[in-house]
């Protein structure tokens, strides 16, 4: 019993290190690709799920010249990005729940609210004017050897740098409380036991709601099952190691913290390989137009990360731990990525349409688009380094002269 336990402790409640877990999505996402012919993506689902509102009011959003880009047909549950979405919220509820990490939490300040559909709402606009998000314009979308891909990185970092401007605004600051929200997670030591358990036993259940989806959805295809189980894996380890690339991009220009970033870059390093042996097998890379909307979209992606507090991936997993303010920034995001469909006809015709999808294979060949995008993914991590390094600089105290360092 005490191994169980201890098991437990060590593997689903306490947090996991980022590093090895963002090594172990580029794994997964290189064969999701491979399996199912798509990247990791989510925000072109949500803008979907926005499609199917605008419906219910009695328009034909299928007729739109944006869902005609990326498909509206059916519901979420024939879709293999809907199902996949689906399993990402089952398996980071389940993490949370087995974790004890589930609790209704409002923002310290209703302001917060505001602030994260505003954010959202930027956020979701600059990730599909871009066509992707920081999974498919970004940790998916470089493996995909899309040239767009590296002006939206270098972009978002750019705007995350406004974004993290703006909040240091006075009115922006919301003072820190700590009150009712911590003592309804950390209360005496036998009610938050009993707490663990009852959570532990619905985690379980979720679980196994979460595999009978599966299983239906392997009853309609394969690729739908295997979408689904990807989903409950991508959901269980962002939620685990705290995954959310908002904190790496804030963390460049405020902090100079490395080990997200550091992730990052690696976990796409390894997604290369294995998405450039599936394009190898015959899968067909996802390859969009490097033009200004993929710098415009970054920028606004990057802005409203920041401001918002989480990213796709981070909004997603602090929403099933019962965080509402980020359930806020869920609709923002669905909201700004429609806004993208609704105006599709102006913007794609001037921003993006009229230029070149530049597939760094085709244009240099396998093995030297393959080795660009590695030398690409250094520079990156040598640059990060630097980065840190300067706010290391900046921390140490100037010494006087003739002083001598300790060895102690």
């Amino acid at each position: 019993m005490s191994v169980l336990s201890d098991f437990w402790e060590r593997y689903l409640v306490r947090f996991w290190s980022p590093l090895p877990a963002l090594v172990a999505l580029g794994v997964a996402s290189a064969y999701y690709f491979a399996i199912t012919g798509t990247f990791w993506a989510v925000t072109g689902e949500f803008t979907r799920w926005g499609g199917h509102v605008i419906s219910w009011f009695g328009y034909a959003p299928e007729e739109w010249s944006y869902f005609k880009l990326i498909g509206l047909a059916g519901t979420p549950l024939d879709r293999i990005d809907g199902v996949m979405i689906i399993g990402m919220l089952l398996g980071a509820l389940c993490a949370a729940l087995w974790a004890n990490n589930v609790s209704l939490r409002w923002p310290t300040s209703k302001r917060r609210l505001l602030q994260g559909l505003i954010g959202g709402v930027i956020a979701g606009f600059g990730a599909r004017l871009a066509m992707g998000c920081n999974l498919a314009a970004f940790f998916t979308g470089i493996p995909m050897f899309s040239l767009h891909a590296w002006a939206f990185m270098l972009a978002t970092v750019g705007g995350a740098w406004i974004g993290v401007k703006i909040c240091l605004l006075p009115w922006l600051r919301t003072p820190l409380k700590v009150g009712s929200q911590a003592s309804s997670l950390f209360g005496d030591a036998e009610g938050t036991r009993r707490r663990a358990t009852v959570q532990a036993r619905i985690g379980t259940a979720v679980a196994v709601l979460a595999v009978a989806f599966a299983a239906w959805r392997f009853d309609a295809s394969l690729v739908l099952g295997m979408a689904v189980l990807f989903g409950l894996l991508f959901g269980g380890l962002i939620e685990r190691a705290q995954i959310c690339f908002t904190s790496a991009a804030r963390d460049l220009w405020t902090t100079g913290r490395t080990r997200v970033a550091y992730g990052i870059l690696l976990g796409m390093a390894v997604a290369c390989v294995g998405t450039f042996g599936a394009i190898g097998l015959g899968a067909s890379p996802k390859i969009f137009w490097m033009g200004p909307n993929a710098i415009i979209g970054g920028v606004l992606f990057g802005i409203g990360i920041v401001v918002a507090g989480g990213c796709e991936t981070g909004w997603m997993y602090r929403a099933m731990e019962g965080q509402v303010h980020f359930w806020v920034v869920g609709v923002g995001n669905v909201i700004g990525g429609t806004l993208v469909a609704v105006y599709w006809d102006e913007l794609g015709t001037s921003l993006a349409l009229p230029y070149p999808k530049i597939n760094l294979l085709e244009s240099f060949g396998p093995a030297s688009g393959l080795l660009l995008t590695f030398a690409g993914l250094a520079v990156a991590m040598l640059l990060v380094h630097l980065n840190a390094r300067r706010f290391q600089s900046k921390r140490s105290p100037a010494r006087e002269p003739g002083q001598t360092e300790s060895l102690a």
